[in-house]
């Protein structure tokens, strides 16, 4: 059985004036860095050889810098990015702050956004990145049991609603930058088993 740990990348510049990044390709700040240091601390305890370790990204630059720094500081190889792992494209909206969305477009969650990204159509991506990287995983390295994907707030987010059959995340809450998520994975779907480092039952 094969471990997938979701990583949302550190903070940038945007997340702490809560601007809308979606596919923007906006770089971590030094406390972004900080952020991806600790979760490197935090989960080097998950295996017995970090090293061996599989990180993957996303492409952009704030995943890519995140999940870099952890390796680095497990010794780990280079990561791996995959744009199937990108934030959701949030169109006309990225860029915006939280307060003038709600006065242009209403609703976070019932809005629609020209040249915005559905909610559907970033599942199903995740899904097939997820499959993606486990394949080639599995092709370089056939033992591998645990992947660590530093990714999005919106694409976990996605996920986790999606195996939880809508019970979590609660509906105002943040994933904080550098939290984590982990899953066992199969070809038939994920599920949850640690919410950001609290043991879940669904």
């Amino acid at each position: 059985m094969i471990h997938l740990t979701l990583i949302r990348h550190g903070e940038t510049d945007w997340n702490r004036a809560r601007l809308i990044q979606g596919s923007t390709d906006i770089p971590l700040n030094d406390t972004g860095r900080e952020q991806a240091r600790q979760a490197a601390d935090r989960l080097s305890g998950v295996l017995d050889d970090p090293a061996a370790a599989r990180i993957v990204s996303s492409d952009l630059s704030r995943a890519r810098e995140t999940a870099q720094i952890i390796a680095d500081q497990w010794g780990s190889p280079a990561p791996l990015a995959y744009p199937a792992l990108r934030e959701r494209a949030y169109g006309d909206a990225e860029g915006v702050t939280i307060e003038d969305f709600a006065a242009r477009w209403g609703d976070w969650y019932t809005s629609e956004v020209p040249g915005a990204e559905s909610r559907e159509l970033l599942r199903l991506r995740a899904f097939e990145g997820f499959d993606t990287l486990v394949t080639d995983a599995l092709r370089s390295q056939p033992d591998v049991t645990h992947i660590f994907v530093v990714t999005h707030g919106a694409l976990i987010r996605s996920v986790i609603h999606h195996v939880s059959d809508g019970r979590l995340p609660a509906r105002q809450e943040r994933l904080a930058n550098g939290s984590d998520y982990t899953f066992h994975y199969s070809p038939d779907g994920l599920t949850l088993i640690e919410y950001a480092g609290t043991t879940v039952s669904l």
